[in-house]
């Protein structure tokens, strides 16, 4: 039954040594809000980065299964997000911002996702949710690499004639509000499908939202929602932001899932929600050839992201694997060290690996992981290049990029799942792989890889790649995802 929303109360974050930084702003602040107003503060490329995000993939695996059995709304998973800083992350350059790339929100979903990836998942669909303004958005700048007319039409100019100085794009409002993001911007499949629609408000401008969607995360967690909805029922897509706590928001976070259970995937109810001038963040053109190419990366970055997260748990489900298999392998004499005792020559411990199936299974799954890892590393270098170029990107540069995420997509896809399957047959049996005592609890890297991958029809990715390989055509400048 759908509920109004309301702000939750999240469970208390626990404190942390926060690393050297500038000295504390209040006298009263929190010492979790001192611990992301230090982080924050630090340029992307330092090497705190990486060593937030392990410690907290690491805090996440300890107790990941019991977190998937129970199945609850992601709360502390929002919580532990926001006390390591990594929702503010993905931030363009500014004053006072790290500025960290996409090459460093891809390497953070992808080593979170390896823990629990459906916390991966919450955080793929936030980032690509916060550069929304910056896809759609009204122009900032009149420079000669962006374009103008029916390709960028300004939203604001769609607010009864209001006049309104632009707000700060949503990225840098994400950080500052210490924000987290849900919802989605892709259009209906068809035009059957009513999906949200905007009707003028009688005065002051402005908007109000009705409708029913379905989202893929932190629908009972997000601080905003960030949505596209039709003036009238026709026209161009209005992306919109919207407080989850305000009036007329109804929040549903459905049935038990078979995988993915912790991102928060449910359905929100919009009824005569108001949507001020100022909460409109951009435009998209109903006409897919006013569609610049730049605007059309907006589907490839979540997509990539998501790729990131069927990586991620592939990675992580051969790791579990492997330490499951090297402490069986080394039997009770070990003595605790796993993997066993070393040889006389300390060439390798005795005991470990000694199954030639089993080493060529592990060479089999731990090839098709790297062929994997080695193509998404690809389409990452060429999506953070595109989205580098802005609005002087070329239909041929978009091309190819949506070529090497459709790539990534099939290959890791199918990674994903195999691995996954595969690595239950290698541990079954296995003290250390059984569930009820206290192991990691396998299925749910195989549950949620087929989550995940369910929706992708790789035959029309693999489709659309041989296309552009054999006739060099272009994928279509689409929205959806």
């Amino acid at each position: 039954m759908s509920t109004p929303r309301k702000s939750p109360k999240r469970p208390a974050i626990r404190t942390a040594s926060a690393p050297s930084g500038r000295p504390p702003s209040g006298a009263g602040a929190r010492p979790a809000d001192l611990l992301v107003d230090r982080l924050v503060d630090r340029p992307a490329d330092d090497e705190i980065w990486p060593r937030v995000t392990r410690e907290l993939a690491d805090d996440l695996a300890v107790d990941a299964l019991t977190r998937d059995r129970a199945g609850k709304a992601p709360f502390d998973e929002v919580a532990r997000l926001q006390e390591a800083g990594l929702p503010a992350l993905l931030t363009a350059p500014g004053p006072n911002r790290r500025g960290a790339d996409w090459r460093a929100a891809c390497a953070v979903v992808r080593e979170i996702s390896a823990a629990d990836s459906s916390v991966g998942e919450l955080l793929a669909h936030h980032y690509a949710l916060s550069w929304s303004s910056r896809f759609f958005g009204p122009l900032r700048d009149a420079g000669p690499a962006q374009p103008t007319g029916a390709a960028r039409t300004s939203a604001t100019s769609r607010t009864s004639g209001a006049s309104h100085p632009p707000a700060p794009e949503l990225d840098a409002r994400t950080a500052e509000e210490r924000w987290l993001l849900a919802g989605g911007i892709e259009p209906p499949r068809n035009e059957t499908e009513p999906g949200l629609t905007l009707t003028p408000a009688d005065s002051g401008g402005g908007w109000f939202l009705d409708g029913r969607r379905a989202f893929a995360s932190a629908v009972t967690v997000a601080d905003r929602f960030v949505v596209a909805a039709r003036p009238g029922g026709t026209g161009d897509l209005l992306v919109v932001l919207v407080d989850p706590a305000g009036s007329g928001v109804f929040t549903d976070g459905g049935t038990e899932r078979v995988g993915q259970r912790l991102a928060g995937a449910g359905t929100v109810t919009f009824d005569r929600v108001p949507v001020a001038p100022e909460d409109v963040l951009g435009v998209l053109p109903h006409d897919e050839h006013a569609v610049a190419p730049f605007t059309t990366l907006a589907p490839l970055a979540l997509r990539l992201l998501l790729v990131q997260v069927g990586l991620g748990i592939a990675e992580g489900a051969l790791a579990e694997a492997r330490d499951i298999s090297r402490a069986d392998q080394a039997g009770p004499g070990a003595g605790g060290h796993v993997g066993g005792p070393s040889a006389s020559d300390g060439s390798a411990p005795v005991g470990t690996g000694d199954d030639p199936y089993l080493l060529l299974a592990y060479g089999e799954l731990a090839t098709a992981a790297h062929a994997a890892a080695a193509v998404v590393e690809r389409a990452t270098d060429a999506l953070t290049h595109g989205l580098l170029a802005g609005w002087s990107l070329g239909v041929e540069e978009r091309a190819d990029i949506a070529v090497l995420v459709a790539a990534a997509e099939t290959v890791t896809g199918r990674a994903a799942v195999h691995i996954t399957t595969r690595i239950l047959e290698l541990v079954d049996g296995t003290a250390g792989a059984d569930v009820r005592g206290g192991g990691p609890g396998f299925d749910r890297f195989w549950r949620n890889a087929r989550a995940l991958t369910a929706p992708t029809q790789a035959a029309h990715r693999l489709r659309d790649i041989g296309d552009h390989y054999l006739n060099g055509t272009h994928p279509r400048l689409t929205l959806l995802a």
